[in-house]
């Protein structure tokens, strides 16, 4: 069953002038369609101005497309009285984890969607401890998240997104104000959260090396779907990546500059250890 489903969607910016008028319009999202099945990771790729993080806000409803239509857990996002159930359905974890943790202590923070939602107090608990613990921050539940890094404070913006149990976790470019440490946790609770509690899992970056785990990569360019495929599909692209104003993991980089140098290697190359066993084999 696919949670996420957009067809021919399209969206404008409207730009106004002093006086509120219409002054012109940019269209950020161009007739996407493309479907996520429940239980996915899937990345979207692109470069600044892409539109990848115009299109996450689709799948929680923050923004409504100009054309087109977008289903989340089967519910139309255009119809209002879906809205509450199609957030409850995809929480959405942005770039700056300021913005998101309200809480002077981390388990308070974390138990407030649930409290929200009206959710009894011993199980608001309970969903704080589950949480917390998917992520590897119940260490920290009495903590302030003052106090925490800033990968750390990522995990709990997280964990209090699934302590309101969604479906699907949209995650906006969670990384991009991390140092390398603080993005090797968030990508590994992300992955943990797909691997063992089966929650679908949207991941929204630019950073290459986030996605070689993904079911499936899309990569957007211009506000279309200029590239899709699996990891190794996408990333044996190294010349259109490249024209798409993309990098690609330094280590798929390597293994194509001693393709070219004549070494028979095989496309796709996306781990150090895929490399060194290949390259084995060619000595």
């Amino acid at each position: 069953m696919n949670i996420i489903e957009t067809a021919h969607v399209s969206y404008d910016y409207i730009r106004h002038d002093e006086e509120g008028n219409v002054e012109g319009c940019t269209r950020a999202v161009s007739d996407v369609s493309l479907s996520v099945r429940q239980g996915e990771f899937i990345a979207i790729l692109g470069h600044n101005g892409s539109g990848k993080s115009t299109l996450a806000k689709h799948i929680n409803a923050l923004l409504l497309p100009t054309e087109g239509t977008v289903f989340v857990d089967g519910k139309d996002t255009g119809q209002e009285e879906n809205i509450w159930e199609v957030r409850q359905s995809a929480g959405m974890v942005f770039q700056n984890p300021d913005n998101q943790i309200i809480g002077q202590v981390v388990e308070e923070d974390v138990g407030f969607g649930p409290e929200n939602m009206g959710i009894p107090t011993k199980e608001i608990w309970e969903r704080v401890e589950e949480s917390l613990r998917a992520v590897g921050m119940y260490a920290y539940r009495k903590h302030s998240p003052n106090k925490l890094s800033g990968g750390q404070k990522q995990r709990v913006s997280i964990a209090g997104v699934l302590a309101m149990h969604p479906k699907c976790i949209v995650l906006d470019e969670p990384t991009a104000m991390l140092d390398p440490n603080g993005r090797k946790d968030v990508i590994r609770a992300a992955r943990a959260l797909n691997d063992v509690e089966k929650v679908t899992v949207i991941l929204i970056t630019h950073y290459m090396e986030e996605v070689i785990y993904a079911d499936r990569v899309f990569v957007m360019d211009g506000g279309k779907v200029a590239m899709q495929g699996s990891p190794r599909e996408v990333f044996s692209q190294v010349d259109r990546l490249k024209q798409l104003r993309l990098d690609v993991p330094q280590v798929t980089l390597l293994a194509h500059e001693l393709q070219k140098s004549g070494l028979p290697l095989p496309d796709g190359i996306l781990t150090v250890d895929e490399l060194t066993e290949e390259l084995g084999k060619c000595l």
